[in-house]
């Protein structure tokens, strides 16, 4: 007797993402953006089939992720933004509640998400890991998408 496995699959084609990009660390925003865009491209989801929306920040970004959820038009949904540590206990609360955010939408809504929101020490660390993060995000979230579109076929 084997044991069944289902592929990893990233192939895009024909899903509607919608990504959710926090504004606050705008010129970090616009690296994730470019390698979620490379990474969609790439996967064959097609520029029709991509709502992408901007909040202020990543604190706000759970809740738009839920009203995209809620809508049910979209099979994978990317958050991207960037905290980075300050002087401050804020750095915490907001890479911690942001992250239990995605989470609880992912969860809640049975809607993959693919977490780009990068928290890091400084800027230098953000820069560098940007654009790599905003694609492995999408990378992430289609992944997903396309193992529950799997487990669905299986059950059939």
């Amino acid at each position: 007797m084997s044991i069944e496995q289902l592929p990893s699959i990233l192939n895009g084609a024909g899903m509607k993402v919608a990504i959710v990009l926090s504004r606050f660390n705008a010129p970090i925003g616009d690296l994730l953006l470019k390698g979620a865009h490379l990474a969609l491209r790439e996967q064959g989801v097609a520029d029709a089939d991509v709502l992408q929306v901007t909040v202020p920040g990543a604190l706000e970004t759970p809740l738009a992720l839920q009203y995209l959820a809620q809508s049910g038009k979209f099979q994978a949904l990317v958050a991207l933004g960037a905290v980075i540590r300050g002087e401050t206990y804020h750095f915490e609360i907001v890479a911690n509640e942001s992250a239990a955010g995605v989470s609880s939408v992912a969860l809640e809504f049975g809607v993959p998400v693919g977490n780009g929101i990068l928290t890091t020490e400084n800027d230098e660390q953000a820069l560098a890991r940007a654009k790599q993060k905003g694609y492995e995000a999408v990378l992430a979230a289609l992944e997903m998408a396309n193992l529950r579109r799997a487990i669905a076929d299986h059950e059939n």
